[in-house]
């Protein structure tokens, strides 16, 4: 399936995840809907190193990645409920029996650290990077559920909010200084707005 390049507009990489399925024109996409386009989807949110993702996908088994596809998809729309539910208002520890699935995908991780090259504007050097281990393409779960958790524990949901545009599904946190953003993108549901309000003026002159 062709799709157009996936939007990464909310501010946040968490609500970035609930918007991969949005009507960025007029038809739906999905850019999870099968395995190829959860693999598009990671390397373009840079969650997945380019190389581990051609190794998992060269040996992954018929089928396989379809179904953690499904997996991320149930994902999606069990936060996607979460979120809508806390959205508004600060975020408080009684929430946390609500995140078992989160906290499920999250002890899942097969991490390590390793000392590896570091260059910098004063030279190579070496550094500590935190590693992980790509085993199976279940493990393209991870770094999303880690996306989400920094989210729940870093985000103010005070600042999330839903587009005002007509039929539009996407979410963002509104970071601006006045709190006052009410579009995914003025390019899109904001120049939207613009021309149905310019039509009005314009039928009520008539």
């Amino acid at each position: 399936m062709d799709r157009p390049p996936a939007m990464f507009i909310a501010d946040s990489l968490g609500l970035d995840f609930l918007n991969s399925v949005a009507t960025p024109v007029d038809t739906p996409v999905d850019w999870l809907d099968d395995g190829d386009g959860l693999i598009d989807w990671l390397a373009q949110a840079k969650l997945v190193p380019a190389e581990e993702l051609d190794a998992l996908k060269a040996r992954a088994k018929p089928g396989e990645l379809d179904r953690v596809a499904g997996q991320a998809r149930d994902l999606r729309e069990w936060f996607r409920g979460f979120v809508r539910e806390h959205a508004g208002r600060p975020l408080t520890a009684k929430a946390l029996h609500e995140l078992g699935p989160l906290n499920g995908i999250l002890e899942r991780e097969d991490a390590f650290q390793q000392i590896v090259t570091r260059r910098g504007t004063q030279g190579d050097g070496l550094a500590l990077q935190r590693m992980r281990r790509w085993r199976s393409a279940e493990a393209l779960l991870l770094p999303v559920g880690e996306a989400l958790a920094k989210f729940v524990c870093e985000e103010d949901f005070s600042d999330v909010k839903a587009c005002e545009g007509h039929n539009c599904t996407m979410l963002f946190a509104d970071h601006t200084r006045r709190r006052a953003r009410r579009w995914c993108t003025m390019a899109i549901c904001g120049n939207r707005a613009k021309q149905a309000a310019h039509r009005s003026r314009l039928k009520s002159r008539q």
